[in-house]
């Protein structure tokens, strides 16, 4: 358990978005159950039936709901009702902050309109470098050419262009001569676990 941190009197309520394992949502559900994070997970969602997260989710009790794309397009609703109706969802939930943690779509500037609340992203780079996805690899094959020293990652506020939007928290994560692909990202998911609960913190103690 942290200690000594300045927690704010109001419990910041939290809809976490998710694609796969969701071990950043893990991070999360350790630091509130560690009372190091003032927070509540209202709502997990999901856009892969088969991402693990929603076992974690489950396993605690988190309420969580699936959003696939694939009906979407399969109908002729399209990718501009998705998000839509994903707005609208989340909405409906009235939480205080969205954290995508893993969330393997790129978000419309028409969601980020219509749900008209905070939406933060983990993105495992640093501002500037790597956008969009695969960015563990790219910065470790980079490395591997002699172009960069080391990568990191960083909490982001999500805005239409792509992991472009105002830095809450980064952290760099040096690359080792010795590193494999997987022990690098081993570090840097470590990294990741580590700034999510400081970005969401950092935020709940402006509330």
């Amino acid at each position: 358990m942290m200690t000594g941190c300045n927690l704010s009197s109001k419990t910041l309520k939290l809809v976490v978005m998710v694609s796969g394992g969701g071990s950043n949502l893990q991070a999360l559900i350790d630091a509130i159950a560690d009372k190091s994070l003032n927070a509540e997970i209202i709502h997990v969602i999901a856009n892969r039936k088969n991402a693990y997260a929603l076992e974690r989710a489950k396993t605690q009790g988190i309420p969580a709901s699936v959003h696939l794309l694939k009906p979407y397009k399969n109908d002729g609703r399209g990718r501009d009702q998705y998000d839509l109706d994903l707005a609208e969802m989340i909405q409906d939930l009235s939480p205080d902050l969205v954290v995508l943690a893993g969330w393997m779509h790129i978000l419309s500037a028409e969601f980020l309109e219509k749900v008209s609340l905070d939406v933060i992203n983990l993105h495992p780079a640093l501002p500037g470098a790597f956008a969009g996805v695969n960015a563990i690899e790219r910065a470790y094959d980079a490395f591997q050419h002699g172009e960069i020293t080391h990568s990191g990652c960083m909490i982001h506020y999500v805005i239409p262009e792509v992991d472009a939007g105002n830095v809450i928290v980064q952290a760099s994560v040096s690359i080792l001569d010795d590193d494999t692909l997987e022990s690098f990202a081993e570090r840097m998911h470590q990294t990741e676990h580590r700034i999510i609960v400081e970005a969401v913190r950092k935020i709940q103690n402006q509330q």
